[in-house]
């Protein structure tokens, strides 16, 4: 229960920040959605850049089992997006991962929009996928906030040093971290089985 109930004090405490969070993230994804549909170069140049670099390739030999795409998914988003996007920046410049997720987010959306009917279809059931992802993003950035937030300002955590101020600041990073690890984990599931046995469906 405590999984659920620190996190949850957490944003509550800092309920505005969290929200503004929100807004920015998903306005940002929004933004580069926007920008794919209206550039569809962009989009198929992405595209063309998975395809170059085998990574459209390899979801199609993981596809046949889901488990191991489901693992992978976590893996990519949980070490590339999360750990070294988001975390580990902020842990040596304050407020660095969430300018560099910021700048992810928006090619994220530029990568999502559909060119084709097919990549259509296929967003529709990937939207829960991007709403679960993303507010396990959210609260990695909320946490990286809170971090620096702290370690500049030692009084914002009820501290003297700015040392007792970046422990303080990286605990409540590590409880927003696990809550976030398990969102993570739920929707690369979703998105594994839905890629796997929805989406084949609504093609045909």
């Amino acid at each position: 229960m405590s999984l659920v109930r620190r996190p949850l004090q957490i944003l509550r405490t800092h309920l505005r920040v969290y929200l503004l969070a929100n807004l920015v993230v998903y306005g940002l994804v929004l933004g580069g959605f926007a920008l794919g549909l209206a550039v569809p170069e962009l989009a198929a140049g992405r595209a063309e850049t998975l395809e170059t670099d085998g990574t459209a390739d390899l979801v199609g030999r993981l596809l046949s089992n889901v488990w191991l795409f489901a693992a992978t998914i976590l893996g990519v988003n949980t070490i590339t997006v999360g750990l070294f996007s988001i975390v580990l920046p902020s842990l040596v410049v304050p407020f660095l991962g969430i300018a560099i997720f910021a700048y992810r987010a928006v090619v994220i959306g530029v990568t999502l929009a559909p060119t084709d009917p097919t990549t259509w279809t296929i967003l529709i059931p990937h939207s829960l996928t991007l709403v679960i992802e993303f507010q396990a993003y959210i609260l990695l950035v909320l946490g990286a906030y809170l971090l620096g937030r702290a370690w500049i300002t030692p009084a914002f955590v009820e501290e003297a040093s700015r040392v007792r101020a970046y422990g303080a600041g990286l605990r409540l990073l590590g409880v927003l971290g696990l809550a976030a690890l398990v969102l993570l984990v739920v929707g690369a599931l979703y998105e594994a089985f839905t890629l796997r046995y929805l989406v084949p469906v609504m093609l045909r």
